[in-house]
C-alpha cells in the first residue's frame, strides 16, 4: 500500500505523436491499482460511444477540415467524455488517468492550428482541470519514426514537420502556464525509465523498489 494518500485524483498524460503516452497511462493505472486505488483509465478523443464516432471523423486521413471545425469536434468529444466518464469517476472517489485532455487541444488546435487556447480550454472542459498534467516530451521526428512501422498515419499524423514542431512547442508552453499543476518528463528513454520518472513526479513509491 502507499505510505501516503495520492494527492492527485485526475491525472493526464499527453505529448507529441509517438511519445509513448498510451503505454505510460496503462503502466501508471496498473501501478495505482496495485497500490489499492480504484482507477478509471480513459483516452481522448473518444472514451464514449459518441466520442469514438467523433474520433473516427477526426482521424480519417481522407477528410479535410478547418482548424476551427477540428477544434469544435475535439471539444464535443471532451464534453461528452467529461459528463459520461470523468466526472462520475471522480465523484465516486476514483483516480482518473486520461490519455490526452485539454493540453492536446491547446497544443494542436490552439498553438499549431493558430486558434489560441484560452477559449478552447473553457469550452472543452467547463472549467475542470486535471490535478496533474504530465507532458511526455520528445523530438517530433523521433516520435513519428516510432509509429511509422506499426500503423498507417492518420489525418493529423500526416501533417508536415513544421506543424508537429509547433505542437511540441505548444505542449511545453502549456505546461509552463500550468506551473505546479504540470510536469515535463523526457520521453526519450525506455518505457520503464519513463514510468519511474512519472512515479517520481506523482510522489509514488515504485513497486519494484520495495
Amino acid at each position: 500500500m502507499q505510505a501516503n494518500p495520492l494527492p492527485y485524483k485526475f491525472i493526464v498524460l499527453d505529448g507529441v505523436e509517438g511519445c509513448g503516452k498510451s503505454t505510460q497511462a496503462e503502466l501508471l493505472a496498473q501501478c495505482l491499482r496495485q497500490s489499492g486505488e480504484q482507477v478509471t483509465l480513459t483516452h481522448e478523443p473518444g472514451g464514449t460511444a459518441v466520442g469514438e464516432a467523433i474520433r473516427a471523423v477526426l482521424l480519417d486521413a481522407d477528410r479535410e477540415m478547418s482548424a476551427l471545425t477540428e477544434a469544435f469536434l475535439f471539444c464535443a468529444s471532451r464534453a461528452q467524455h467529461m459528463q459520461e466518464v470523468i466526472e462520475p469517476a471522480l465523484a465516486a472517489g476514483k483516480v482518473v488517468v486520461c490519455d490526452r485532455f485539454s493540453s492536446a487541444t491547446a497544443a494542436y488546435q490552439g498553438c499549431a492550428g493558430g486558434l489560441g487556447w484560452e477559449l478552447l480550454d473553457e469550452i472543452a472542459t467547463g472549467g475542470r482541470q486535471p490535478d496533474m498534467t504530465i507532458i511526455l516530451d520528445l523530438e517530433p521526428a523521433k516520435g513519428r519514426k516510432r509509429k511509422q512501422p506499426a500503423t498507417q498515419p492518420d489525418r493529423i499524423e500526416r501533417k508536415d514537420d513544421e506543424y508537429h514542431r509547433r505542437v511540441r512547442a505548444g505542449f511545453l508552453e502549456y505546461a509552463r502556464q500550468l506551473d505546479s499543476r504540470a510536469a515535463i518528463v523526457s520521453a526519450d528513454g525506455s518505457p520503464q525509465h519513463i514510468h519511474q520518472a512519472i512515479l517520481e513526479v506523482l510522489g509514488i513509491e515504485s513497486q519494484a523498489g520495495r
